[in-house]
């Protein structure tokens, strides 16, 4: 069926926001290519970087507004809340290995899967008036949103720079453990102490790449991801059979298949 103005406005605004999020990510990080191109704060320098991402999620903003609808306004303003707190929680490590799991995955929420599920939650509302359907909606974006960043992580140790479009083993470089890294930490305790430090002391981010390519961390993250594809297809699948349910549901797959 053919979408809604207001629906279509949500999908630019998710993607300004987005767009907004990685431009200040390249800030945060001092990255220097992004998609295979130059970053922003390489081009520019770093303030003038940040007053672009600025710029982007004010227009972003303004077309919320122009929606009129202080429901989507609420839950999309919601990512907004999320992505600050996501990053906050990723300047932080937890010593304890169970929490440090739990704090991995509520970071992966906060800074990906936030945006993909209000973006869903937000579009059904526009459509449908049942509430059940914007659960349904929600849940579904969640599972596909931390299913795609756990990949991103896997594809941070498997993949070349080239085809990746920014370098590899950066998370690590960032003093970042993600998915494998904390997979692997159970086969090497050893790592424990490096993810303490952040990959900081020379030698770290080679070693702890090393540990992570030689344990099961990375087929670990992939059958991780493969479990939240499998809810995000669960979860669509309550909804009656239709071409846009079947589009949805293969849309799981390609997150897992994806190699960029």
């Amino acid at each position: 069926r053919e979408v809604q103005a207001s629906q279509r406005s949500v999908a630019i605004i998710a993607e300004m926001i987005h767009t907004a999020s990685l431009v200040h990510d390249d800030v945060i990080d001092d990255a220097n290519s992004r998609r295979g191109k130059m970053t922003v704060n390489q081009i520019w320098g770093e303030r003038k970087a940040v007053l672009a991402g600025d710029f982007i999620l004010s227009a972003a903003s303004v077309a919320l507004a122009r929606i009129g609808n202080t429901t989507i306004i609420s839950v999309l303003t919601q990512v907004i809340e999320d992505l600050v707190r996501g990053e906050f929680l990723q300047l932080g490590s937890k010593e304890n290995e169970n929490e440090r799991f739990a704090h991995y995955l509520e970071k992966t929420f906060k800074k990906t899967a936030s945006l993909i599920a209000n973006s869903c939650k937000a579009v059904s509302i526009l459509g449908c008036p049942d509430p059940t359907v914007h659960e349904i909606a929600y849940q579904y974006g969640k599972n596909v949103g931390i299913a795609f960043q756990l990949i991103d992580d896997v594809l941070d140790f498997t993949s070349c720079a080239d085809h990746l479009g920014k370098p590899t083993a950066a998370d690590l470089k960032l003093g970042l453990a993600t998915g494998p890294v904390l997979f692997a930490c159970r086969q090497f305790p050893e790592m424990n102490a490096m993810i303490m430090r952040r990959f900081s002391k020379p030698g770290d981010v080679e070693r702890a790449r090393k540990y992570v390519l030689q344990s099961d961390g990375v087929q670990q993250t992939t059958y991780l991801a493969q479990r939240y594809c499998h809810e995000a297809t669960r979860q669509i699948s309550k909804l009656r059979p239709s071409p846009e349910r079947e589009a949805l549901i293969q849309l799981t797959e390609m997150v897992l298949m994806r190699d960029k």
